[in-house]
């Protein structure tokens, strides 16, 4: 209800015993979901009035944006994937120049541990993960590291389901991703920085397009179709 805009940044959630009714459980129930909301920051209990719904905030990228990805909208979605782009197309630019001889045998290890991973989703998107991050490590830059981790995790998180069920369980996209893969970790093993961000951004742009389509319908709705009940596909 509070991500489907039923429910209203602001707004005071009905007594303990009205939710209990509500949904039909116990107040045990009722209590334990309002502390874990509480706990993921969605909602905020005052002391002598009642629990409200708190306003999400996605203007910083923080350690508690990874709580809250359960209330992106298309938009945040499609910003996200901006700065991911953003960081990633310059994070292999800096590994270009900066990656050591062991930085490179990382990239390659992540490379062949993908190639192992024989539609395993979670091995998968583990290997997609590593082999990011190694690139990003190999910059040798702990500001960009850092929000490489942040912005990798939120993504992951904000499209759990998605990325796992159509990136990594269909083997010719799998094979896809590791070819693009290859000819990028390749690109950064000649030095070659105009080819490899030409061939991240080719990379990511695919991968993006690839999880729009398969996005699950009525998991995102603009503020006219909550009104007039209508859903979209993202």
């Amino acid at each position: 209800m509070i991500k489907n805009g039923v429910l209203k940044p602001g707004d005071k959630l009905n007594s303990v015993q009205q939710l209990a009714e509500d949904f039909q459980v116990g107040r045990s129930a009722v209590r334990e979901a309002l502390s874990a909301l509480r706990a993921m920051e969605l909602v905020e209990m005052r002391q002598g009035e009642g629990t409200y719904v708190r306003q999400y905030d996605s203007k910083a990228l923080s350690p508690g944006i990874m709580n809250t990805t359960i209330l992106m909208n298309e938009k945040d979605i499609h910003d996200l994937l901006e700065v991911r782009k953003i960081l990633e197309v310059g994070s292999v630019t800096s590994a270009v120049f900066h990656a050591e001889e062991t930085d490179i045998q990382l990239i390659e290890d992540a490379l062949e541990k993908m190639k192992q991973t024989n539609g395993d989703g979670e091995l998968g998107e583990q290997a997609d993960f590593d082999f990011h991050m190694s690139i990003a490590k190999a910059s040798h830059n702990r500001f960009l590291i850092d929000l490489m981790e942040r912005v990798s995790d939120t993504t992951v998180k904000a499209m759990y389901e998605t990325r796992r069920l159509w990136l990594f369980s269909e083997q010719t996209t799998l094979k896809r991703i590791h070819q693009e893969h290859k000819l990028i970790f390749e690109a950064i093993q000649q030095r070659d920085a105009k080819k490899a961000e030409k061939l991240m951004t080719a990379h990511l742009v695919a991968v993006e397009q690839t999880l729009i389509n398969h996005l699950p319908k009525a998991e995102f709705k603009s503020e006219n179709e909550r009104n007039n009940g209508n859903y979209r596909a993202f």
